[in-house]
């Protein structure tokens, strides 16, 4: 995955997986490393994204990831609208770890399932504190990270990354609770 980051995410990825919203992109470039099943628990928050209109307002998101079984989690996705103190939305659902993928590629189901978007994990840090997902239509990327605020030497270091992979579109970079 959305009116949160990952609420937004949620709703960002299915508008974007719908295709309501165009994009010059044939293709995200395929991950480029092996992903831990433990990426798939705890939070992640978000730190740079792509502009789409499901997260248009979206302060103060994160992604709560519960493990259910093998290969198999529970999302929370968190926004607050207007500012990072703004009134919360949750969003709930529900994902899978794609066999063949290194654990690099998920997808998740929205809506009941009606709806289910894949997205891969393109890139990580060595040490697993933030990662970049994106879309596989290559229209939307997102920063995720372990902690709400990023260094930030590591968070120019991770945008630099967003931009070798080509993603030339202006980021935006939501306002985060500290």
């Amino acid at each position: 995955m959305t009116r949160s980051p990952f609420l937004a995410l949620a709703a960002g990825l299915t508008i974007a997986g719908a295709g309501i919203i165009a994009s010059a992109w044939a293709a995200a470039p395929q991950p480029t490393r092996p992903v831990a099943p433990s990426f798939y628990s705890g939070r992640w928050y978000e730190i740079a994204r792509i502009p789409n209109a499901g997260q248009r307002d979206c302060q103060a998101a994160y992604s709560q990831f519960t493990a259910t079984a093998a290969r198999a989690f529970k999302v929370s996705q968190v926004c607050r609208k207007g500012s990072a103190s703004g009134p919360a939305k949750t969003f709930n659902t529900t994902g899978k770890i794609l066999p063949g993928s290194g654990n690099a590629k998920f997808e998740m189901s929205f809506f009941g399932g009606v709806r289910k978007q894949e997205y891969w994990v393109l890139d990580r840090s060595a040490d697993g504190a933030w990662a970049l997902m994106a879309t596989p239509g290559g229209n939307y990327i997102w920063l995720m990270s372990r902690k709400a605020v990023m260094d930030p030497a590591a968070k120019a270091g991770a945008v630099a990354r967003i931009r070798a992979l080509g993603y030339a579109q202006k980021l935006e970079y939501p306002a985060q609770a500290t």
